[in-house]
């Protein structure tokens, strides 16, 4: 079997390379530059490390490595949408586009399809139901990436292999220590890719300026301060309001009048809610609950909301073009631009996502 393998530099890559080559697999090792210099003369992650731990890998099992870049694609895709749905008061969720698009989209266009498989280092399994090829969680919840890879297709989940999925972290660590492996004790990486070393807020004051505005509570109406934006702020937000008398937490925008609206407490009941509308849906497997729903039955599931080991109980119905959840437990910082994420009930295979309108 002829297998890619997208390395990044990390652990969980580097592991994944490893396991397949213990297999019996000599994948080709690809590390995508998706190095990101506009206009304004941003670059991205930096990348010196990931390239020199990518070749190592390839010297070390003698497998064939190539840097292709998709730095284009990047910038018009990920990096276009994250700017555009900020701007129109939305939450965006990169990673997921970035699976999507990039990883399992553009690289398959350009390079992918000549391989059988595209493993990567996600923490993620298939599970094969009636020969039809299903995205399930990873034997380690709190690590689980399904989340972030439910935007994906049936046809790309049936090309992808996750070769550290049946593993919990630790043991992760474990073969790489064991190995010798360069990554061995590098950190996780976290936040937005394409950020690099730059704050989030400076990254969008760059590309949307600043535009002061109110910041209103929203129970008495009683204007308490000002802030730069509201595209610097989602639902659900804590901390970087800067109000003394907390903790506040952002309940509700109007990007009209810009303005931002904020409640008080550690569990202010504005923060919560049980129905979460969904557009866009994404079934990943067809066949498996998509019969039910469309014919207009109201279907048990676990979801997520955002990325969290814990699922919430609840109910999928479709009413138009609208997927309707409503959950056992209320739900904190229910975020337009987010994604709700579907689960069958034994939180095993994740059915697909919605976008949260």
């Amino acid at each position: 079997m002829n297998i890619a393998a997208l390395v990044s530099g990390g652990v969980d890559s580097s592991v994944a390379v490893h396991l397949l080559k213990e297999q019996g697999y000599n994948p080709d090792i690809f590390y995508i530059k998706i190095g990101m210099e506009d206009e304004h003369g941003y670059i991205d992650c930096p990348a010196e490390d990931d390239m020199t731990i990518v070749q190592w890998l390839g010297r070390h099992y003698g497998l064939r490595v190539e840097m292709v870049s998709l730095h284009k694609e990047y910038w018009d895709s990920v990096v276009a949408y994250t700017i555009d749905s900020v701007r129109r008061g939305l939450t965006p969720n990169p990673d997921m586009m970035c699976n999507k698009l990039i990883k399992f989209g553009y690289f398959d266009q350009r390079w992918g399809h000549d391989y059988d498989k595209i493993a990567t280092g996600h923490y993620a399994t298939t599970t094969e139901i009636e020969n039809t090829v299903y995205l399930s969680t990873s034997a380690d919840r709190v690590k689980d990436q399904t989340y972030f890879l439910a935007r994906m297709s049936n046809m790309q989940v049936s090309r992808s292999m996750f070769p550290i999925g049946h593993l919990p972290k630790s043991e992760v660590r474990q073969i790489a220590v064991d190995a010798k492996l360069p990554s061995a004790t590098r950190k996780d990486s976290q936040g937005i890719c394409f950020l690099g070393k730059v704050h989030y807020n400076d990254f969008i004051k760059r590309y949307l300026g600043e535009k002061p505005g109110k910041i209103v509570e929203f129970e008495s109406g009683k204007v308490l301060g000002e802030h730069k934006g509201y595209w610097f702020h989602t639902i659900g937000q804590r901390k970087g309001i800067g109000l003394s008398g907390g903790p506040w937490f952002v309940v509700k925008k109007d990007i009209d009048e810009n303005t931002i609206f904020i409640s008080q407490g550690y569990d202010p009941e504005t923060q919560y809610g049980t129905v979460v509308n969904l557009k866009g849906f994404n079934y990943i497997a067809a066949p498996y609950m998509l019969a039910a729903v469309e014919e207009g039955e109201v279907c048990d599931c676990l979801v997520k909301i955002r990325h969290t080991p814990e699922f919430t109980r609840g109910t999928i119905e479709k009413i138009g073009d609208i997927y309707r959840i409503r959950t056992e437990q209320k739900q904190q910082g229910i975020a337009s631009g987010q994604f709700g994420v579907v689960y069958d009930v034994e939180g095993r295979i994740c059915i697909g996502s919605g976008e949260i309108i």
